[in-house]
């Protein structure tokens, strides 16, 4: 399977229904929409709407519609809606959507920061990255991470979706804010006496409450700096990853510095999703991964008391 191929078809084929997706979660959201389906314990993690359901169904028809070779790779969905079984089992690499990012925020409209996630990747890293953030900014808000380069900016309704994103500047590493801000989830009750241990080292953690919107878009411009985030979900957290390498920095496990890949992952009952074990520092600058590292080295690598993972 050739990659370069594969992530042309992609940025060619997603924009438009991301777009698309976009609208139809802000009208949804205009409507009593909260389902149940996770017990996780975690009030960000167990949210779910019917948005997050129809968004990944519409998002599954364009990957298995649009070009048969999408069907060729994996393909990893946050929820339980789409003709998922016709993507391949075994494969290079893996399609990752997380349908809406952000859906406590969404579900109770407390604020704008949620977007529509998709991703390509491999054993070893990210390959493809795309982010739209429908009610950021006047008309929305992209995020494209592609051949060593991201673009950050507004959407322009009166423009196709393919043109806006080859038009927006690339974000200059050397230009971009170098953020103390460290955006902290997954610690269960324990988010905001981390992130005040965050800040306590001599940066400013922000737990999930306190967030001013979207972790990608901020990360992308300089806004926040990185993340610190126990087991992340595999749907979502590798477009940070992805981010921070394109910028130069990379995330790392905090127990042992390594490098994060995706060869080991372990499936989380309660919340019905995949996720990276342990705890994960993740930031464009080196110095704030080794702060986080030693801050965190130390701490409980298990999300849930008394479980095996």
């Amino acid at each position: 399977m050739d990659l370069s191929h594969l992530i042309n078809l992609l940025s060619r084929h997603l924009p438009p229904v991301m777009r698309w997706s976009g609208a139809v979660a802000r009208r949804l959201r205009q409507y009593d929409i909260a389902v149940s389906g996770k017990s996780s314990g975690s009030a960000s993690t167990d949210a779910l709407t019917l948005a997050d359901l129809t968004l990944q169904e519409l998002l599954v028809a364009v990957l298995r519609d649009a070009d048969p070779l999408f069907q060729q790779c994996r393909l990893e969905a946050e929820e339980s809606t789409g003709d998922v079984a016709r993507f391949a089992r075994d494969a290079p690499y893996t399609l990752s959507i997380d349908p809406i990012d952000g859906t406590r925020q969404y579900r109770d409209r407390t604020g704008n920061g949620y977007s529509v996630l998709i991703h390509l990747r491999s054993a070893e890293t990210v390959h493809y990255s795309l982010v739209y953030t429908p009610e950021t900014g006047p008309q929305g808000t992209w995020v494209e991470v592609v051949d060593g380069k991201i673009v950050c900016g507004d959407d322009d309704l009166g423009r196709p979706a393919v043109d806006v994103l080859r038009t927006l500047a690339p974000v200059v590493p050397e230009q971009r804010p170098d953020s103390k801000r460290i955006y902290l989830i997954g610690f269960q009750k324990a988010d905001t006496e981390k992130a005040k241990l965050v800040t306590a080292a001599g940066l400013e953690g922000y737990w999930p409450e306190k967030m001013p919107g979207s972790i990608y878009e901020l990360l992308a411009r300089g806004a926040f700096g990185g993340s610190l985030i126990h087991s992340p979900n595999v749907y979502d957290f590798p477009i940070a990853l992805h981010i921070a390498r394109v910028l130069g920095g990379d995330a790392v496990w905090v127990h042992s510095g390594e490098s994060v890949h995706f060869r080991e992952m372990w499936n989380d009952e309660l919340a019905d999703m995949l996720r990276l074990p342990g705890i994960i520092a993740c930031s464009a600058n080196r110095q704030t991964l080794q702060i986080l590292c030693n801050l965190a080295r130390d701490w409980n690598p298990k999300r849930y008391a008394n479980a095996a993972d």
